[in-house]
């Protein structure tokens, strides 16, 4: 039988001379170096990104050069296809602002987006706030004494991300690029900058008192040419007023209705608020607008606000809080059965199982005596359940502060994703015998602890962290019922999570009997060992992916070409012979220029992740929609059945689920016959709006799948989701 153990002759390589390292290195910097030029070269003519939805320009004006105290102007100019547009800051009853990063050298500023005046484009009875036909969103350039060109221009770059909407929601970003020559005018659209008119300012405060449940706003500070006319009036702050119910200039009807009213030269007007609001903003800024004209205003706002008006009917299923009563005895046991019943199952969940493999074979090497088996057992399943429940107490606290957190949370950022994905690369490698090597102290080089109590204990804490995207059956209902107890409760519902999470390896190890079924020690367990490097580089793959997810592609392939250089410096390290030097050195120089390339772009997407690319994949198909509570709320009044499927992409069984249930033939063809709106609500970053939605449900991770229906509470169906499940419900409706 052929050994795949590595062996030290075949691990020292024959010697390089040192005139080929040298030329290698040569041509690897050549090479780098000319590709980062080539990437300089295509940056620069970046300035324009065409979608078939919107067109989006990078544009500029600067008629007399730049330098200290010259007009600069930029802006991102969008130019929509017929009946699609996009969001203004405020962008109404749903969608979502159009959002601008730019990258100056230092001494140079941008201002502050100066938005176009925004429509009303209505939607159904709801309405949206944006833009359609062409749109310029600009900007000033502040250009200081410090400012020092580094050659003939000034390098302006953008990022910048939107969402644009017809029936459905396509999200949408760009990076831009232009250089303006420092000398000399750059005015590729002058004309534009010309023609768009500066908001101006109310020439007297703006007043507000809530009247009747809505805010009524009163100034005398609007241009006299408007007095008599009815006016556009448009919020700034998101998410507090009804769009569809604001004043315009199309609603004739409502001027006697006191929605807005002139007396004199004092003007006053309703904004209504939105029954989806869960902000009380102590100032609200309005801009009011007439034609092409608008001013701007800020009002205080001295009295409280009113309650937020409860939610719809939709919310039917929102599970109240636990009072301490014998009666609710019996529920709350039910929850912690669920509970620990759900942690059993998480030990078979692709995230969990890789981990529970590797300590069962740690335990079939294991020639200790019983009792430091069971000492092993039981260290690791203290290190799940104190890890269990230090994670629901993190998440109890931030709840507390008012935080819309849910399980899995960690696992939206992108900060978490790297790092997990840094570990299960060292362990890959560590698998496949690339750390066995003196750089690192005794087993620390082996990712091990000298101590294999304190070893089982760490290996308890990573299973939770891998474990806690995932929800098994039974565990969503009784997750979500614990966000709503009493601290000292909803600890009990994780404690019981963590140690069915645990048992399994517990018993294995402390029940002679069951390791007994344990195979003796052989050349298997090297091959296996070596096996679990597949599904350990695999999860790498998958946390990979949902890094691209989260902060673009850009990132998930520079986080790719970090780990490639790790490696590769781990494998020079581990040699032997005279070329060890020569290795070393070259893996150090190919790794460093990639590292100060990768590390920023890694570094950004964890500042500020891209808008998710998952929900522009979902909207690949027509059948599925970009999910928001209105889209919901609108169909259900209008008669017309929701399927809502919460995800995300750090979720396996979301993906499962979506790949072998939702996406069959079938189901769709059953969907489409009863006339189903099919909605995703991507969780993937952090959304309040969709975690204050999970709630309703009386849950608080994903996966959850949803049918709703006029008249009906929500049905929520399993989260391993089978196709028999679906059509079952469907055929109910």
């Amino acid at each position: 039988m052929t050994s795949f153990a590595p062996s030290r002759a075949l691990a020292r390589p024959a010697t390089l001379p040192w005139r080929s390292v040298f030329r290698t290195v040569l041509y690897t910097l050549v090479l780098a170096l000319g590709t980062q030029a080539l990437a300089k070269l295509s940056l620069q003519s970046a300035a324009v990104v065409d979608n078939p939805q919107v067109r989006a320009q990078l544009v500029a004006d600067a008629p007399a050069g730049v330098g200290p105290a010259k007009a600069v102007h930029v802006g991102l100019l969008l130019q929509h296809q017929p009946h699609w547009h996009t969001y203004w800051i405020n962008p109404g009853d749903s969608g979502l602002a159009t959002r601008l990063e730019w990258t100056l050298p230092p001494g140079v500023t941008a201002g502050e987006t100066q938005w176009p005046i925004p429509r009303k484009i209505d939607v159904g009875n709801l309405a949206n706030l944006g833009y359609e036909g062409q749109a310029l969103l600009r900007s000033t350039l502040t250009i200081s004494p410090q400012f020092k060109p580094q050659g003939p221009t000034l390098p302006v770059r953008l990022h910048a991300a939107w969402l644009v909407c017809n029936q459905e929601c396509i999200p949408q970003e760009g990076d831009f690029a232009l250089d303006l020559a420092l000398q000399g005018a750059s005015s590729t659209h002058g004309a534009l900058f010309a023609q768009a008119t500066p908001t101006g300012a109310l020439s007297s405060p703006l007043e507000a008192h809530f009247e009747g449940g809505q805010l009524r706003i009163a100034t005398a500070g609007l241009p006299q040419a408007w007095r008599g006319k009815n006016l556009a009036v448009f919020p700034e702050t998101a998410a507090v007023f009804a769009a569809s119910a604001l004043p315009s200039p199309q609603a004739q009807a409502q001027a006697g209705a006191g929605v807005q009213r002139w007396e004199g030269a004092q003007w006053s007007g309703v904004l209504a608020l939105s029954p989806q609001r869960i902000t009380s903003p102590t100032t609200v800024a309005v801009l009011f607008a007439m034609g092409e004209q608008a001013v701007r205003g800020e009002a205080k706002i001295q009295e409280p606000w009113p309650a937020p008006a409860p939610a719809l009917a939709l919310a039917d299923a929102t599970p109240q809080p636990l009072p301490d009563a014998p009666q609710d005895l019996g529920a709350y046991l039910l929850a912690l059965g669920a509970a620990f019943l759900g942690g059993l199952l998480l030990n078979l969940m692709p995230c969990v199982f890789p981990v529970l493999a590797i300590k069962a074979l740690g335990l079939a090497q294991s020639q200790g005596s019983r009792s430091q088996r069971m000492g092993e057992g039981l260290a690791y399943m203290a290190g799940v359940v104190l890890s269990m429940a230090a994670l629901g107490a993190l998440l109890l606290a931030l709840r507390a502060a008012g935080q819309q957190l849910g399980w899995g949370f960690h696992l939206q950022s992108p900060r978490m994703i790297s790092a997990l994905a840094l570990l299960f690369t060292l362990i890959a490698l560590n698998l496949a015998g690339l750390l066995e090597f003196n750089v690192l102290p005794g087993r620390l080089g082996a990712l091990q602890l000298r101590n294999r109590m304190a070893d089982a204990a760490l290996s308890g804490a990573l299973a939770v962290v891998v474990a806690s995207p995932c929800t098994a059956p039974f565990m969503g209902a009784s997750l979500g019922l614990a966000l709503t107890l009493p601290a000292a409760m909803a600890m009990g519902v994780f404690l019981a999570l963590g140690l069915g999470l645990a048992l399994p390896f517990a018993l294995l190890s402390t029940l002679e009997s069951l390791s007994r079924l344990l195979p003796r020690p052989g050349m298997w367990m090297e091959q296996l060992r070596q096996f679990m490097v597949f599904p350990m580089a695999a999860t790498v793959l998958w946390l990979l992916w949902v890094l691209a997810s989260m902060g673009g592609v850009n990132a998930a392939l520079a986080m790719a070409a970090l780990l490639l250089v790790l490696a590769m410096c781990l494998w020079a390290a581990g040699l032997q012979g005279t070329s060890r030097r020569g290795f070393v050195v070259l893996s150090l120089l190919i790794a460093v220029p990639v590292a100060w390339t990768a590390l920023p772009m890694v570094w950004e997407a964890a500042q500020d992740p891209a808008p998710s690319s998952t929900a522009q994949n979902q909207t690949a198909h027509a059948q599925w929609q970009v999910w928001s509570q209105a889209a919901v709320e609108q169909a259900v009044a209008a008669g017309q059945p929701v399927f809502v499927d919460f995800t995300a992409a750090w979720c396996i069984t979301c993906q499962f689920n979506k790949q072998h249930t939702l996406a069959r033939a079938d189901v769709l063809s059953a969907f489409a016959a009863k006339d189903v709106l099919l909605l995703r609500a991507d969780w993937t970053q952090r959304d309040p709006a969709i975690t204050q939605a999970l709630a309703a449900l009386g849950r608080s991770g994903v996966p959850v799948y949803v049918i709703y229906q006029a008249g009906q509470a929500p049905q929520v169906l399993s989260e391993i989701l089978r196709a028999e499940d679906v059509l079952a419900a469907l055929g109910a409706i």
